[in-house]
């Protein structure tokens, strides 16, 4: 039985597209197809029943598929145990989003420097959905991103950034109490851009004001947009742990607004479910020491 085509039948159940699959895999779809039907040749019975372009898994599919996922992953646990037998854990490969490099990053390494010094770590920095490729590549070792899921990654724990109003020290929000976001909407704001959906539940509330914020700033790059704060051009809603040391020095000032409750911005570790339970412990340390959740399994 080929792996392969076991992977494209997990895969397309996963994804319950033939054409995310197919992407997922970087396969065409035709590829992806001609796999699973030389699975049910093997297999010897239908997969899944089509109906043009919709298709339902099968009674012996749905059978098959628990098989087939415990198949794969002792597959790939014994593929990578036979990699890295005998082979001394000595480098440590990072991927992470811009805003985790710049803040995240710099409170991390330190301790897992502590913990093991002879480690080498390298870190490359790119968009979530780089991350997860390298990952799947296996160019990286884990990975702190935005949510993801896919069927070879485990997610390990996250972290939540709130999100908060900032200020210029002698804004006349410093001193009054108590604010709503209707009088946010009458202030000039520098509106920082990082494409997260959390970013959408603070345009859901602009939604329900009386009349819309004045955005005079559209930043997608979070120092500029700290930046234009503290210069007193704007107020702007920002992750806490990014300007925590612009609060520190008095550049900046947290204003609580009570509408935005629980609005942050989640970090998520992931690695390869194949991957060496010493990346893992390793980071799960990390967890421990950083307060960061672990995510249920």
């Amino acid at each position: 039985m080929n792996i392969e085509n076991l992977e494209a039948f997990v895969y397309v159940i996963h994804y319950n597209s033939f054409n995310k699959a197919a992407d997922a895999l970087f396969l065409s779809q035709p590829s992806v197809t001609a796999r699973i039907q030389s699975l049910e040749r093997d297999l010897n019975t239908l997969l899944f029943e089509r109906e043009g372009r919709n298709f339902t898994l099968t009674d012996k599919g749905k059978q098959f598929l628990p098989f087939a996922g415990q198949i794969l992953q002792t597959y790939k646990k014994g593929k990578q145990q036979i990699q890295h037998v005998n082979k001394a854990f000595s480098e440590l490969r990072v991927g992470c989003t811009v805003s985790v490099s710049n803040y995240v990053i710099p409170e991390i390494l330190p301790f897992i420097k502590k913990q093991r010094s002879q480690l080498q770590i390298k870190l490359t920095t790119a968009p979530t959905e780089v991350i997860l490729e390298m990952l799947l590549n296996k160019e990286i070792d884990i990975g702190f991103v935005r949510n993801v899921t896919h069927p070879y990654v485990e997610n390990l724990g996250y972290y939540e950034d709130p999100i908060r109003l900032f200020v210029y020290p002698n804004h006349p929000f410093v001193t009054k109490k108590p604010l709503t976001m209707n009088d946010v909407s009458r202030e000039s704001l520098v509106f920082f851009e990082c494409g997260s959906l959390d970013w959408g539940k603070i345009h859901r509330l602009f939604a329900t004001l009386d009349h819309p914020p004045q955005i005079e700033y559209q930043i997608d790059n979070l120092e500029t947009a700290k930046k234009l704060v503290s210069k007193g051009m704007g107020i702007s809603f920002l992750p806490e742990l990014c300007v925590r040391q612009e609060v520190k020095e008095g550049h900046l000032v947290p204003i609580n607004i009570q509408a935005l409750g629980g609005l942050s911005l989640r970090t998520t570790l992931v690695t390869l479910k194949e991957s060496s339970l010493y990346v893992s412990d390793l980071f799960l340390d990390v967890l421990k020491e950083f307060n960061w959740k672990k995510i249920a399994t």
